[in-house]
């Protein structure tokens, strides 16, 4: 079935099928190769390559892509094979800055369509290993507003007096009050440049942002816990439910509405048709790293390492706990395992609503 229905990869508008292949590859990494989605043939049709200038020298052509400096390896391939297989396939010189200098890869070519061909094939292999990398920054709304902290005190002290006999609930699991947050969606920014960008991208949705508002900010309740497995016995994560307190959708429009303009600026990768409103208040991940943050809920790649709990209690006694109200008035750029004078995460960007 992964061959009849392959990955489909969105760079710059085009879709192109991923199609994996094993090799040797840095320590038995799977090396992934990838083709246009369009007629298959020997070469690569020359077309229209409008997110990269091809300027036409004295021997031939040029391109020049900027490419966080990370991602070099997995372009070179172990001992230069990928390099090598992809100016052969493409007629093409490609070439790469030293490992850690932040640059452009340059490639050159007798003709335009080679170029365009290696270009393409470049960046979609950047866009799937792009995909790997850990992500480093998330748009949050935070929710440590000193009521909600007092809540979220009283919460956590009322838990432990009441359910601490449950399996796996201690103190280690709870969140830190001063970090409480709702993400609205992760990012992987590789290089300062791409930071950078993320930043003006969030400028550029003040419009909408103001529009839906009304240039005010929302009033918000934090009230409620909810849990997103099967098994209320075997918990890894509760969070806390977040409501506009108008009863409007305006929160959840503006998260929507955030995670679509990242999403075709190229920066964030969907992974939900709609942006759950809820924040994180107690997570097993928590136990061995305090700093811990779930990308997209749980975190697959960790269940083996964590130890669930039982949250029947803590849902029948407080199901309905108020940790606080308050004014949401930003929206920021968060950047991961980090810490600012406030306790909460330093920002990389940051918009108001009013």
């Amino acid at each position: 079935m992964e061959i009849l229905r392959p990955t489909l990869i969105n760079i710059n508008g085009r879709i192109y099928r991923k199609n994996a292949i094993k090799e040797e590859y840095y320590e038995e990494e799977e090396e992934d190769d990838f083709s246009y989605s369009g007629p298959a043939s020997a070469h690569f049709e020359d077309e229209p390559c409008d997110a990269h200038k091809i300027e036409q020298t004295e021997k031939g052509f040029r391109c020049a892509i900027d490419v966080p400096s990370v991602l070099y390896k997995y372009i070179i391939g172990k001992k230069g094979e990928t390099r090598k297989r992809l100016e052969s396939e493409t007629k093409t010189s490609i070439n790469i800055p030293k490992q850690g200098v932040e640059g452009q890869i340059v490639i050159t070519g007798a003709q335009r369509s080679a170029v365009v061909s290696a270009v393409t094939r470049v960046e979609v292999l950047m866009e799937s290993f792009r995909r790997k990398q850990p992500f480093t920054h998330f748009l949050s709304f935070s929710l440590n507003h000193p009521h909600v902290q007092e809540g979220f005190l009283r919460f956590k002290e009322e838990v432990l007096e009441q359910c601490a006999q449950d399996h796996g609930v201690d103190p280690s699991i709870f969140q830190n009050p001063a970090k409480l947050h709702l993400t609205v969606g992760t990012m992987a920014l590789l290089n300062e440049q791409e930071v950078t960008r993320a930043s003006e991208v969030l400028q550029q949705c003040q419009d909408f942002i103001r529009e839906i508002t009304g240039g005010k900010p929302i009033p918000v309740e934090v009230s409620g816990i909810e849990y997103m497995n099967d098994d209320p016995s075997m918990v890894d994560v509760l969070y806390a439910k977040v409501h506009v307190q108008d009863g409007s959708d305006k929160l959840q429009a503006i998260a929507d509405r955030l995670v679509e303009t990242f999403v075709s600026s190229g920066l964030m990768v969907r992974e939900w048709d709609r942006v759950k409103l809820h924040g994180t208040v107690m997570n097993t991940l928590f136990r061995k790293d305090p700093s811990a943050e779930e990308k997209g809920g749980l975190d697959r790649q960790n269940m083996k390492d964590r130890e669930a709990f039982d949250a029947r209690n803590i849902l029948q006694n407080f199901g309905s706990f108020h940790f606080g109200s308050f004014e949401l008035n930003s929206v920021q750029i968060s950047q991961r395992f980090s810490t600012d004078s406030t306790g909460y995460y330093s920002s990389a960007g940051q918009l108001a609503f009013s």
